[in-house]
């Protein structure tokens, strides 16, 4: 598998996924609608790595605009039989001390699953979105890669902090991320439903780590709720609807790829479109059109708002009796390779595990191949909580 679409320094300590700006270098997302772009300014958390003597040692494969499972649709990419995100396989080759991802639709949190390294979503707004390659901007959020819940924490509380260029951004200076909260009283639900729904490697996965979470005092219970189905589907949508609104800009003319092969206007758009961007973003685009047209916007897009604030809700009321949520990241343990045509459906089915935090910009942690929820501005929960499992297994 390619892992750098373009590398800039043999020992750069941070990598950073193609989704993220860095100055000078080819910043595509993915995709061919992109190719040849060079910002001529960094993201803000990259700024931010800078500033405090970190290097980056160049931008990552990602699939186009981290529409997919792991990155396994890049322009610039080729993948081997058995698919890896590139930036977690370079953090759990050693290769990087840690990589910054965007976490749109849980491809971050798949990657790093099945690399076998820690990835933390963090609350929306706390991290700058300033210089991402943007598609679905009320749910995607800048988040890092690291062997272990220490160097999470290390690195995110670099780039944590307000941005006055990101209108998203939270009004806090600074955040402050610990491993080191006691763990021994808090409590811990795994639900059932999306248990259920793994295979069973993936079920053996969480059982393990219930057990070594118990075995540092934590209480762990299965529940049952409904919530994670139904956010699903509202993502998606709201997903799909925002990425359909975001791309629109890259028409040819002001941006992105332009075809060499029009007569007027209109074959200008449709065949640069047509050129640019691949199959699976020609479907994300379509149902989005679609759930934003006249007729279908009511019974979707605005009901799927409301969705979200419906499962808001109900994630807050479960908070009240769980410190953090225990759940798969993927129904099993490897994907292989597979057709284009099939991804649309395959990442819906997929995203069942991962909606939740993108919905409602809630802290989400993989670590040791499963995830862990929890509440806003709960990160130092959930990596504590990783850590003395991760601990315990020194």
């Amino acid at each position: 598998m390619k892992y750098y679409v373009t590398q800039l320094c043999d020992k750069g300590t941070v990598a950073v996924d193609d989704t993220i700006l860095v100055k000078g270098a080819q910043s595509a997302a993915g995709s061919k609608m992109l190719e040849g772009f060079k910002p001529l300014f960094s993201a803000e958390a990259v700024t931010r790595l800078e500033d405090k003597g970190y290097s980056i040692s160049g931008k990552t494969n990602v699939g186009e605009f981290g529409l997919d499972l792991v990155g396994e649709f890049s322009y610039y990419g080729e993948n081997d039989a058995e698919l890896k995100g590139a930036a977690a396989s370079l953090v759990a080759g050693g290769e990087v001390k840690a990589a910054l991802g965007v976490d749109m639709n849980g491809a971050t949190r798949r990657a790093a699953a099945l690399s076998g390294v820690d990835f933390l979503k963090p609350t929306y707004g706390t991290v700058s979105r300033y210089g991402v390659i943007s598609c679905a901007a009320s749910g995607e959020q800048v988040g890092v890669y690291a062997k272990d819940a220490e160097n999470v924490a290390e690195i995110m509380s670099v780039i944590a902090g307000h941005d006055d260029k990101d209108g998203t951004s939270l009004p806090a200076e600074s955040y402050e991320y610990s491993v080191n909260e006691d763990v021994s009283a808090k409590k811990v639900c795994i639900i059932k439903e999306l248990y259920e729904k793994a295979d069973d490697a993936q079920k053996a996965k969480v059982d393990s780590y219930a057990q070594a979470l118990k075995a540092n005092g934590v209480t762990v219970e299965t529940v049952s709720s409904s919530l994670f189905e139904i956010a699903n589907t509202a993502w998606q949508i709201l997903m799909c609807a925002e990425t359909c609104n975001n791309v629109s800009r890259y028409d040819g003319v002001k941006f992105g790829h332009r075809s060499s092969n029009y007569r007027n206007i209109d074959e200008l758009y449709v065949n640069s479109r047509t050129e640019g961007f691949n199959f699976l973003t020609k479907a994300v685009i379509l149902y989005g059109s679609d759930v934003l047209s006249k007729n279908r916007y009511k019974d979707c897009y605005d009901k799927s708002l409301r969705v979200r604030r419906v499962v808001a809700e109900g994630i807050a009321k479960l908070a009240e009796s769980y410190d953090a949520i225990l759940t798969p990241v993927c129904s099993k343990a490897s994907y292989e390779a597979y057709d284009i045509h099939e991804a649309f459906g395959k990442v819906f089915d997929e995203s069942v595990f991962t909606a939740v935090p993108n919905l409602i910009g809630t802290p989400a942690l993989v670590s040791g191949g499963v995830q862990l929820m929890g509440k806003h501005f709960g990160e130092s929960t959930l990596l504590s909580l990783a850590h003395s499992v991760e601990r315990k297994g020194e």
